[in-house]
């Protein structure tokens, strides 16, 4: 069984580590143990609903619990010893910043590098480490040769700065941008493959989508849209934004050639930290964002040409991983899932209430949307903040509309609670006037 001090002990020991110069060896008995948390065998079902387990997952974060954060899936904190590693590598650069950030951090990118790629489960040649999953996935967008009358395939529910990035190709390059509607909730893959199958033309030369909807949290049959496509020569990028990290995954069950995320999501990695994935085989073809010489064109490195930057973001991301391994990532998934459970099948039983998220098993990830029939989802935010100070996002779209709700590990169960009774309040009331 878990007790405190082994796991604060555990997520302390990056922090001692770093502090230790070059060379010095700790003594025989510094030595910290994770077996009661890394070697707990009990399936992640069982795990997700242990209170004492998760409290000291809770205790690992800075969290503000003066008011209830149920907006992680914009960016997530990260826990302690990820922002005090930050804190150190900033510090050691600012020493002599010309000298550090280039002859000694930079090179410990690859470390990184190949966290990631093992995470992922893929080579470390194919993984970029970016600011953000628009940096990613714009690396990509602006990356192909398109000419005009090319079609690029969508939905009307990807990220809007990913649709927007297209928007501006259909002005610069003239290409076309066609967007499916795909049903909300949905628990047929069949229908939304099908979706897509018919509205692919000879002219249709890029497919892209999510893998999870950041609007609702559902999951898109990534495996069988990459596929499809390419069976026809199409490429597809996937946004995987909100599913990294938050769902237990490989690439190989993805198939996918090219993949972006943000880091400062579900990974906990400190704000401004993102990951590009491209197959070896597609990276000569593929521009960079930002130009780099041609004696990189098949490095994955060239994705990374942005100019001097801050490298203690980029660090920092190893102690995230570390910190996403010891908690263990399908315990950290069937957690996220079990607190989205908690709150939304309380309030489904409510009236007015009206859930556009699938609550079937694999359907949907942690990230939820909740709409209380009747209710502007504006004038609700500000309620639920002003009154009670829970922190939500509204969502407007033209097939539906509600509050994203989106807790992770580090959310308390009472909190959800406070969340269930102030809308169960406004769904029997209304809001006050």
């Amino acid at each position: 069984m878990l007790d405190r001090r082994s796991f604060l002990g555990a997520l302390a020991w990056p922090a001692v580590a770093a502090t230790v110069p070059a060379g010095a060896c700790l003594k025989p008995g510094a030595s910290l143990e994770l077996e009661d948390l890394a070697g707990d065998a009990r399936p992640p079902a069982a795990v997700a609903g242990d209170e004492d387990f998760w409290f000291q997952v809770q205790e690992a974060f800075t969290a503000d619990r003066s008011m209830v954060n149920l907006n992680n899936g914009g960016v997530c904190p990260a826990p302690a010893v990820v922002q005090a590693a930050m804190k150190r590598y900033l510090d050691h650069a600012n020493e002599a910043p010309a000298y550090v950030l280039w002859r000694l951090q930079e090179p410990h990118k690859e470390t990184v590098r190949s966290g990631l790629a093992q995470l992922f489960g893929c080579d470390p040649e194919e993984i970029a480490i970016t600011r953000n999953a628009s940096e990613s996935l714009e690396n990509i967008q602006q990356g192909f040769d398109l000419e005009p009358g090319d079609e690029v395939l969508t939905t009307t529910q990807d990220y809007p700065r990913m649709l927007t990035t297209w928007q501006q190709r259909e002005r610069r390059n003239g290409i076309v941008l066609k967007q499916i509607e795909i049903p909300v909730p949905c628990d047929d893959d069949d229908e939304i493959v099908k979706r897509f199958e018919a509205a692919l033309t000879p002219r249709t030369k890029v497919m892209h989508f999510c893998h999870v909807i950041n609007l609702h949290g559902m999951v898109m049959p990534v495996k069988r849209l990459v596929q499809l496509a390419r069976a026809k020569g199409i490429p597809s990028v996937i946004d995987g934004a909100h599913s990294f990290a938050h769902l237990d995954f490989k690439r190989d069950e993805l198939d996918c050639d090219y993949f972006g995320t943000s880091l400062h999501k579900f990974l906990f990695a400190p704000h401004g930290t993102g990951m590009l994935y491209v197959r070896k085989s597609k990276i000569k073809t593929l521009w960079p964002l930002m130009s780099a010489g041609a004696a990189q064109d098949e490095d994955i490195r060239k994705f990374e040409e942005i100019g001097t930057h801050p490298m203690a973001n980029f660090l920092a991301i190893a102690e995230a991983l570390a910190f996403h391994e010891l908690i263990g990532p399908a315990r950290k998934q069937a957690r996220q899932v079990y607190l989205r459970d908690f709150w939304a099948r309380r309030l489904a039983q409510s009236p007015r209430v009206k859930l556009h998220t699938s609550l079937k098993p694999g359907r949907a990830t942690g990230v939820a949307l909740v709409e209380i029939e009747g209710v502007d989802p504006v004038k609700l935010h500000e309620h639920l903040w002003n009154k009670q100070r829970i922190f939500t996002v509204a969502i407007l779209h033209k097939q539906f509309q509600g509050l994203r709700i989106s807790p992770t590990v580090y959310t308390r169960l009472s909190e959800l609670e406070r969340f269930c009774e102030a809308m169960e309040k406004v769904a029997r009331e209304g809001l006050p006037a």
